[in-house]
């Protein structure tokens, strides 16, 4: 198959994606283009669509230096801020030499091959000579692969979904052999086929799917059918132990070893745990609680940093706040209830480093009315909210009605002022729909305080986005000013002390809960008041 044809069916796969509303037609997509690819091409496809493909040599500076090198930069600029996509906006402008193409025969996996073997200095032009030798759509194609920035409304859990569906298999099946795996996955594609036995990860650290609450929207349950936790403000993260080595996965399956060594080091024992990623400090909860911790702000200064050192290692002294025990050495324990795995878990603590795991708290209550009585003094500590556990649950992935309950306590409301609204991606990417927000300081200048996304229907995102157009009175690249005039209501989780951002604040999840057009901007809510929230 030329490549023009193999880019192009990836390229059709995206914009598909892209148009798709329903997942259920999204995943169905996705299996179509899986069934039909050959190999090695859908495993680079399926890598890419899961996140795990990474071609470190080819960045977003890249490409826009080579495009700056094809088309005119002012023409790139405008065309960019129009569009919202940089891959788009360069698979468009890309001037096509005239002439034969002479590298019909690869495909996406050679395509990445030699991307991933290019030095950084060779890169570049590798990535012109097959940009010269596609259509658009190609192109299109091409640089989504090699960004991994496909920005299709699909996550990892997803697209290994849509291989499921496609081949007839159980996804937590392919969920428990996925981290042992590498891209082309031929054994996978073999093992749906049943051309092959299901792969197997023996003595390997892989990552198991976590189980999921549901939040308690209205009503109660029964104390004796459900055990209590508090739900604390971290990362939820997987500590598996196998085979010598130890990995550190976030909830989305992530491996964040790197960026917590010392968590890693300290977890030398056959199994895998469930817990609350945190860092020391008294930014929620206290001795009562089961132990203070530091605030999410706290942990954002570790997250993300693939090399730490020694004195953000000390400054951010990282802890885990255990909540499960899933394999007791090679024994797993998931199809256990949760009261015998709890009971599992506290005879496994002292194996542990007490300077790096503490075990999460049981609260007691009389009846459901107590404990509602101990939730309500949570946002009083800080704490998120509570867990309700049902004591005779399996461990299971996702979501499963009636089994784990997330109780949070209510969301802390301010009334901001709109400031600045950027285009967002994918089906959204027509729109300006990624808002930032602010509140008066005390001489009278507006101090952003945060940035959302989301909260708002359909109906409202067209109506803010015609706001913005009408009332734009700057632009910076992608970015717009509007006039200071819009009040937004919005939600959030918590608010901390940033020296990152001007006003000195950040929201935790903040979220547009009401457009509040019958509001003046300058009645809208003080830095002062914002300060008085802080936890």
């Amino acid at each position: 198959m030329r490549i023009e044809a193999v880019m192009r069916a990836f390229s059709q796969l995206l914009d598909a994606l892209v148009y798709t509303r329903s997942r259920n037609a999204k995943l169905k997509l996705i299996g179509d283009y899986l069934r039909r690819t050959g190999d090695p091409d859908r495993g680079i496809a399926l890598a890419a669509l899961t996140g795990t493909l990474d071609i470190p040599a080819v960045k977003g500076a890249v490409i826009r230096g080579l495009a700056e090198s094809r088309v005119d930069p002012l023409l790139l600029r405008m065309s960019h801020n129009y569009v919202g996509d940089l891959a788009e906006t360069v698979s468009l402008l890309w001037p096509s030499p005239e002439g034969e193409l002479d590298d019909g025969t690869i495909g996406i996996a050679e395509a990445v091959t030699r991307l991933r073997a290019a030095s950084r200095s060779d890169a570049p032009a590798e990535l012109a000579r097959m940009l010269d030798h596609l259509d658009a759509s190609g192109r299109f194609a091409l640089l989504k692969l090699a960004t991994g920035e496909l920005r299709v409304g699909i996550n990892a859990r997803n697209a290994k979904q849509a291989f499921a569906d496609a081949f007839g298999v159980d996804v937590e099946a392919v969920e428990e052999v996925w981290h042992g795996l590498a891209p082309p996955y031929l054994e996978l594609f073999a093992w749906g086929e049943g051309r092959g036995e299901q792969p197997t990860v023996r003595d390997v650290p892989v990552f198991r799917p976590f189980m999921l609450a549901h939040p308690l929207e209205e009503g109660k349950v029964e104390l004796k059918d459900y055990a209590a936790e508090w739900k604390w403000d971290g990362i939820r993260v997987q500590l598996v132990h196998a085979g010598g080595q130890t990995r550190l996965y976030s909830r989305t399956g992530d491996d964040i070893t790197g960026s917590f060594p010392e968590i890693a080091a300290a977890f030398g024992t056959s199994g895998v745990l469930d817990g609350e990623l945190l860092v020391r400090g008294a930014g929620q909860g206290a001795d009562e609680h089961g132990g203070a911790a530091a605030s999410f702000n706290a942990l954002q200064q570790r997250l993300g940093r693939k090399l730490v050192s020694a004195k953000t290692q000390t400054d951010y002294t990282a802890f885990v706040r255990l909540y499960d025990l899933l394999f007791d050495g090679a024994e797993d324990l998931r199809e256990r209830p949760w009261s015998e795995r709890r009971s599992r878990l506290e005879a496994f603590m002292p194996q542990l480093d007490s300077d790096r795991f503490d075990l999460s708290q049981l609260i007691e209550a009389d009846s459901f009315a107590a404990l509602a009585e101990i939730r309500a003094g949570a946002r009083d500590a800080s704490i998120e909210g509570m867990m309700l556990k049902r004591r005779d649950s399996p461990y299971v992935a996702g979501r499963r009605v009636g089994l784990w309950y997330k109780w949070k306590r209510d969301p802390l409301t301010a009334d901001c002022v709109m400031m600045y609204a950027q285009r967002g991606s994918g089906k959204r990417s027509s729109f300006y729909s990624d808002f930032t927000f602010g509140c008066w300081a005390e001489d009278g200048e507006l101090l952003p305080v945060g940035k959302a996304y989301m909260g708002f229907t359909d109906e409202e995102l067209k109506w803010m986005d015609r706001f913005v157009r009408q009332n734009t009175v700057n632009r910076f690249g992608p970015v717009r000013e509007v006039e200071k005039t819009l009040v937004l209501e919005v939600a959030f989780d918590s608010i901390h002390l940033s020296k990152r951002h001007r006003s000195g604040l950040a929201m935790r999840f903040p979220r547009i809960s009401r457009i509040r057009t019958d509001k003046p901007a300058h009645e809208a809510d003080r830095i002062e008041t914002m300060l008085a929230m802080v936890t």
